[in-house]
């Protein structure tokens, strides 16, 4: 397995993986599939903030994706980050999921965020684990915030700490 920064050519993938969790999981709360050209949009909008979107390649084959945008589209949250993990259902438990979220956590630590934050299903026990074990905390349960399948959906919110900061970088 390699992890790589992807490319406009891996969009049709993506879009793959991301429309596969639409239809069959409650890990993304849209009911609608999306296009190759909506993932493109999607990629070059992460490209002009300077914002990662990484690929897990197996034998020239994309296995998953990550990446991280704005956690709120408000300047005093620019130091923190939201981030997403997506794995192939073929390519399942064998620890992609974990590799990619360490990649994009030094990604976001390189480029200076303080914070990541996960939104998370609060009946994906794997992903909490998961995040857990990489050193996340749960900050906030909400109940029934959400809707998929006919039935309401729980959020859990998880953070990590990039940095030790004691202060925000000054605004240039």
């Amino acid at each position: 397995m390699h992890i790589r920064y992807a490319g406009k050519e891996d969009c049709a993938a993506i879009a793959v993986i991301y429309n596969h969790a639409v239809v069959n999981t409650a890990a993304i709360w849209n009911d609608q599939t999306v296009d190759v050209d909506n993932r493109i949009a999607w990629f070059e909008a992460r490209a002009l903030l300077g914002y990662p979107v990484l690929v897990s390649e197996e034998n020239g084959v994309v296995t998953g994706y990550a990446s991280f945008g704005d956690w709120r589209a408000f300047d005093g949250f620019r130091h923190t980050v939201e981030h997403s993990v997506y794995v192939h259902p073929e390519h399942q438990g064998k620890g992609l999921g974990q590799a990619l979220l360490v990649r994009l956590i030094e990604e976001a630590r390189r480029i200076g965020k303080h914070v990541m934050v996960a939104g998370i299903e609060s009946q994906n026990h794997a992903s909490i684990h998961l995040h857990g074990k990489l050193g996340f905390v749960i900050t906030a349960q909400m109940p029934q915030v959400g809707t998929k399948f006919g039935r309401w959906l729980d959020l859990t919110f998880m953070q990590l700490q990039l940095d030790n900061r004691s202060e925000p970088d000054a605004i240039s």
